[in-house]
């Protein structure tokens, strides 16, 4: 394991302009791989060029198209630039959160003689199950991109058991373990706000909260049936909706259509503002059936508040008791949640906090290093303030 500092070039597309699960896992490794004393370089798509300094490290954004119907999605395209900027950058490692449309960087890495790492943040057969792929056909197709994947990378890094299954199961030996984490400071119970939730909850009503991307492989129309469900049961119960995405009108039209207590606030703006609104809620809903990992769920139990997740997906392993697992039917999650709610309000928190105290962000980063064969090398602060370059690629 090397011990002398090292250039860390990451690579990510299909990260949301001002958040998403992926948009906050990069900037807290990239926050922690340079107080750890490395140097750690961002490479995005974006409307236009820039290169700043910022709180993660150097970021680097590239213009990159809009990917129609995904509600902002970019991704980088021009591969000579791409190439042109890593050859400039000449990175000690690479890091890649992509495995599609960049798997390409690995072929670079090999031929540039720099270790690579993959990081998996989804399942692939997941994601095309989730397209509506047939069982047979999704496993089929998944299994022939990991295997190439896992043949041009030096490591794929997994968050979970359940992420890495996918990749045991085509043989896979440079797979490696590595959990993501929680601002344990910035998301804690205390955080709860009585006026906040009496905004959108009455009396003994229960506050439901759903914080996701609203896109298809999310499945965010499972809360609004499950509510539905829930009230049809004769539960007082609402539902608040924050994120942004291209299933959203449709969502809320079916919210008209069928009269149910939903709330949409589009995308929050403010980590803190989120945090209330978690910290406020007396449970959290986490439909999405592909989760490897599942960052608002573990973000709502730093709050202390209880997670209803899909079984299909990661979160059952990372919430643990302070929550529970649901089928992917609405009469599953309906029974999930009353299953949370019958618990004493003060056992559930303390519950869903001490879960969410196994999950640091010193631990990932910590974790993230080793797979790029380095570890902490000293401490030292990020910059407060990002300061921007001068030029242009």
């Amino acid at each position: 394991m090397t011990g002398t500092p090292l250039r860390i070039v990451r690579l990510a597309n299909f990260v949301t302009p001002a958040s998403g699960g992926l948009r906050t896992a990069l900037r807290e490794l990239g926050r922690g791989y340079l107080a750890a004393g490395h140097e750690p370089v961002l490479i995005v798509p974006g409307e236009r060029f820039t290169d700043r300094d910022t709180e993660q490290g150097r970021v680097v954004t590239l213009p990159g198209p809009l990917l129609p119907g995904t509600g902002g999605y970019r991704v980088l395209t021009d591969r000579r630039r791409v190439t042109a900027l890593l050859e400039d950058l000449a990175p000690d490692r690479l890091e890649v959160s992509d495995r599609t449309t960049l798997r390409w960087t690995g072929r670079w890495g090999r031929r540039a003689r720099v270790p690579s790492v993959m990081v998996s943040h989804e399942t692939a057969d997941g994601v095309l199950r989730t397209w509506g792929l047939p069982d047979h056909l999704a496993r089929r197709t998944a299994d022939s991109l990991n295997t190439r994947t896992a043949h041009v990378y030096s490591r794929v890094v997994c968050t979970t058991e359940y992420a890495e299954r996918e990749f045991v199961r085509i043989g896979a030996r440079n797979v490696v373990r590595a959990p993501l984490g929680v601002d344990l400071m910035e998301r804690h119970p205390a955080l709860c706000d009585p006026a906040l939730r009496a905004r959108h909850a009455r009396g003994a009503e229960a506050l439901l909260v759903l914080c996701s991307r609203l896109s298809v492989e999310k499945r965010p129309g499972t809360a609004l049936d499950a509510l539905q469900e829930l009230v049809r049961r004769g539960r007082r119960a609402v539902l608040v909706v924050a994120g942004d995405g291209p299933l959203r009108a449709r969502l809320e039209q079916r919210a008209r259509e069928r009269g149910l207590p939903v709330t949409f606030l589009g995308h929050v703006s403010g980590r803190a503002a989120l945090g209330a609104l978690q910290a406020s809620a007396d449970v959290c809903l986490a439909p999405g059936p592909a989760e490897t990992f599942g960052l608002a769920a573990l973000e709502a139990l730093a709050c202390g508040t209880p997670v209803v997740a899909s079984a299909s997906s990661a979160l059952p392993e990372v919430i643990g008791a302070a929550g529970a697992a649901a089928a992917d039917r609405p009469e599953a999650f309906a029974d999930a949640v009353e299953a949370v709610l019958s618990r004493p309000g003060r056992e559930r928190r303390e519950a869903a906090r001490a879960r969410a105290e196994c999950f640091g962000w010193g631990t990932a980063v910590e974790a993230f290093l080793a797979a790029h064969d380095t570890e902490v090398l000293g401490r030292r602060d990020a910059p407060a303030r990002p300061a921007a370059r001068e030029g242009a690629a």
